[in-house]
């Protein structure tokens, strides 16, 4: 990494212990958005490091972008949410919009004066968004959009979403088109703030729409909504492997220190040679997930097709981050259950890594339908 790139990562990590890391406990015991870090990380640049300059973001290469969300994660699960449901937000206008959407949004999005969610998923149309049936219908002037979107991460806090429905309605996933809805427009509402078992911080939604969205707001060509979701979604599993990297990584450090501080029979239980195989296939286990994750990344910085890298790195990582955080919660016994640590916390906020942003076993299928292409006649 070059000096620039270090220099931001320090920023970041001083950032993370020193704001995120102590507010984490409390984010989660109140289940309060984490509005409180918001300006902080404005600040910082945080909300345009996956913009390039042009658009007044921060432009880091993704392996550098991936390093910068393991770090938030491992502080604040929470706050890594927020930010990464923002990143699918803006990433889904840079990669399907025309320049003149991209600049009504992204600058100040990158900025952090405004903050984006992604509205994709539906009560009836999670793994399979062909079943979606929120509809924009063609208007006068422009269309509208009628419908229900479900758990969408920022979907209440947020000044813009990026909604997917149908143009067509008979022509599957080939109907699906993606829009700016702004908070505010008329017909467009958000339910209270859902009730969920981890990041509590990052705050989830039912969205409903019977509102005008104008031709201007519409993201790219008709029809192009689905690619852009799925383009958008292999940059997402990226950021979520950091995530369960990131948050796993904190598990395992805290398990190191208490194994070495948590002394039985007079010795320390890092001594006992059963703990020390727990934590050395945690660590292995956390590694091969960080380069599954990177290798990942370094193609989508090289421009090259990453789906079956993405689908390997999150599948790899939220499974991985199951493992090591239980393990991590088990090594410290009756604490580690306690909720005056962090282990608890963490063991709940992986919990939702293998389900959204495509399940366990949606990657699953993208890795066994890639790897059987191959063998195409």
């Amino acid at each position: 990494m070059s000096e620039v790139e270090n220099a931001m990562l320090e920023s970041i990590r001083r950032f993370t212990n020193d704001v995120l890391a102590p507010a984490a406990a409390e984010i989660d015991e109140q289940a309060a958005f984490v509005t409180r870090h918001l300006q902080p990380m404005a600040e910082l640049g945080l909300f345009g490091i996956n913009l390039p300059e042009k658009w007044n973001g921060v432009g880091l290469r993704p392996e550098v972008m991936f390093e910068a969300v393991a770090s938030i994660a491992g502080a604040c699960g929470s706050t890594a949410s927020m930010l990464t449901a923002h990143f699918l937000a803006t990433d889904a206008i840079l990669i399907g919009g025309e320049d003149d959407l991209r600049a009504r949004y992204l600058p100040d999005a990158a900025s952090g004066k405004s903050l984006g969610a992604f509205g994709l998923t539906e009560p009836r149309a999670g793994s399979n968004p062909a079943d979606m049936t929120t509809r924009a219908e063609r208007t006068s002037d422009g269309y509208h959009l009628k419908g229900v979107k479900h758990f969408i991460s920022n979907g209440g806090e947020a000044d813009f979403i990026v909604v997917f429905a149908k143009t067509d309605m008979d022509a599957g996933h080939r109907g699906i088109s993606a829009f700016v809805v702004e908070r505010g427009t008329a017909g467009f509402s958000a339910g209270a703030a859902e009730r969920t078992m981890g990041l509590k911080g990052g705050h989830v939604f039912e969205l409903s729409f019977d509102c005008a969205v104008p031709e201007q707001n519409r993201i790219g060509e008709e029809g192009s909504g689905f690619r852009t979701a799925m383009k958008t979604l292999d940059n997402g599993r990226v950021e979520v492997a950091a995530m369960c990297i990131g948050i796993a990584q904190a598990a395992l450090d805290a398990a190191c220190r208490w194994s070495r501080e948590r002394v039985v029979g007079g010795e320390p239980i890092a001594t006992f040679q059963g703990l020390q195989w727990m934590l050395a296939d945690m660590a292995t286990e956390l590694q091969a997930s960080r380069l599954l994750a990177l290798d990942a990344a370094v193609k989508r910085g090289r421009g090259e097709r990453f789906s079956q890298e993405a689908a390997m790195a999150k599948l790899h990582a939220s499974e991985m981050a199951a493992r090591v955080t239980d393990a991590a919660l088990q090594i410290h016994g009756g604490y580690g259950y306690s909720r005056d640590m962090p282990l608890e916390r963490y063991v709940r906020d992986v919990r939702i890594m293998r389900i959204y942003e495509g399940s366990s076993e949606i990657q699953r299928n993208i890795i066994a339908r890639n790897l059987l292409a191959r063998y195409d006649d």
